[in-house]
């Protein structure tokens, strides 16, 4: 399979949406939107990133768009994200679109965040070098509740 990152496209935005709507795949991300069906939040939440310094990169698997990765915030509390659809986990597409995006973006330090039980974003993050550094606890909006959270860095 190819894995490809492609700069986000107007088209790619209900594919993201459809993605972030799946109740195992929201359970497992947990730290989410209030309401992730909430479509004018959706559309209002992307027009800001798609307008600020964040790296946004579609994810492509033989061409098909399969999920998201980005590097947003602060310099030096920069943090990368990525969502890929619940069909395709467990195909190392995660890993190889995170590598990929890590290639693109070069700063150091870059922070990570995952649900501390969520076994296959933790391996991800592993397999590109991030590295555990704190534990907290934050409100999971998929959970209605508060959570075990894992913190990861990744040095230059």
């Amino acid at each position: 399979m190819l894995i490809d990152l492609r700069h986000v496209h107007d088209s790619d935005l209900p594919v993201f949406y459809r993605q972030m709507n799946d109740p195992e795949a929201l359970r497992m991300a947990a730290f989410t939107p209030e309401d992730p069906a909430d479509r004018d939040a959706f559309d209002a939440h992307w027009n800001k990133i798609r307008s600020s310094s964040a790296v946004l990169r579609t994810i492509l698997a033989d061409g098909d768009v399969v999920g998201s990765t980005a590097v947003y915030g602060e310099p030096g509390e920069r943090e990368v994200t990525y969502w890929v659809d619940r069909a395709y986990w467990g195909k190392g597409i995660a890993t190889a679109a995170l590598r990929a995006l890590l290639a693109e973006v070069r700063e150091r330090p870059l922070y990570a965040r995952a649900a501390a039980d969520n076994a296959g974003s933790l391996r991800v993050l592993e397999k590109c070098g991030f590295r555990t550094t704190a534990w907290a606890v934050g409100y999971a909006n998929a959970r209605r509740e508060e959570i075990d959270e894992v913190v990861l860095r990744l040095e230059a």
